[in-house]
């Protein structure tokens, strides 16, 4: 039977690697937290005392750790795995880290002969308990297929994202959205609490409609990806409406941020010509933008050190705005 190693067993970690004991699977654990380690082994888990001890002789061995540096010491450091990884196994990291590194610690363990598989979860520690989380998986086809029978024990949705580094890019996209959603979220109910609405009705009716029923699913397939910005509702409108909304924030002393920061982009695109395309036509004047599809993909880069100089420029940009 495939011998396992999971390497981080707190909130995340610690059910999913019960799980893949539950399977059957005999899963050799390390974490630096003792407490955690001392669950593991009660509920029938093999105790590691390093990093390198957990990798020893496993065929898989996971990671879930809270950011690249951990991953990057539990993996390479002294006493790391890497010190007793064989060749021919496949590290799987399930960390929600940079996608840029992600790709450079791919490469030092393909340098040893040794596979990766980045397969971020898409929810929560409650689904990780029951073995029913949402895996973004990137990685070669082969490798993948190796390592399912071992991730149906994890997750119950697992999304082969289109190759090595994919998963990884994939949970930074969908974190985004939904990290933005929720003060959004907030921002919606503030006001609707402000303006006298009963939450209730603000949620039934809010169901009913685009925004809780996602762009995503309903305007943009038959719109904008469907090559048709014909207006069902105009930019024109949108903007107007979004408007009045964010005035009415600041009459009721509620700051609606992520409506302002949303006027400026409707209005772009009216300046663009689009006014009376359709409101899903802002995803066109969002792509020019788009510079870096006339240079070289970070993933594209010759080196790590390019990789890591790309990425430090990305978020130098952030942090100048």
């Amino acid at each position: 039977m495939t011998s396992i190693g999971f390497i981080g067993l707190g909130t995340m970690g610690g059910p999913m690697a019960l799980n893949i004991v539950k399977g059957g699977y005999k899963v050799k654990g390390f974490d630096i937290d003792e407490t955690l380690v001392k669950y593991h082994s009660k509920n029938n888990g093999i105790v590691a005392k390093t990093a390198s001890e957990a990798a020893l002789d496993t065929d898989i061995l996971f990671t879930m750790l809270p950011n690249s540096d951990h991953v990057k010491s539990a993996l390479f450091d002294e006493n790391g795995a890497i010190e007793s990884l064989k060749k021919g196994s496949i590290v799987i990291d399930m960390s929600t880290i940079n996608p840029i590194e992600t790709d450079g610690i791919r490469e030092k363990l393909k340098e040893k002969g040794i596979a990766m598989i980045d397969a971020p979860i898409g929810r929560t520690s409650v689904e990780a308990r029951i073995g029913k989380s949402l895996l973004m998986l990137g990685g070669e086809k082969n490798d993948i297929e190796k390592a399912t029978p071992v991730l149906n024990h994890i997750g119950d949705t697992l999304i082969d994202c289109g190759g090595p580094g994919m998963g990884s890019r994939m949970k930074i996209v969908n974190n985004y959205m939904t990290t933005v959603l929720n003060v959004l979220s907030g921002e919606v109910l503030t006001l609707a609490r402000a303006v006298g609405l009963e939450q209730s009705t603000c949620i039934e009716v809010l169901s009913g409609t685009p925004a809780v029923k996602s762009h995503i699913k309903t305007t943009y397939p038959v719109k904008v990806l469907n090559n048709d910005v014909s207006p069902a509702f105009m930019v024109n409108l949108a903007l107007k409406d979004l408007g009045i909304a964010v005035n009415l924030g600041d009459d009721v002393n509620v700051p609606l941020d992520l409506g302002k920061a949303s006027v400026k982009t409707y209005k772009s695109a009216v300046d663009e010509g689009r006014g009376k395309q359709d409101w899903t036509s802002v995803f066109l004047n969002l792509q020019k933008y788009d510079d870096w599809q006339d240079e070289p993909q970070p993933w594209e880069c010759a080196s790590n050190q390019a990789r890591l100089n790309y990425s430090g420029s990305l978020f130098l940009r952030i942090g100048e705005q």
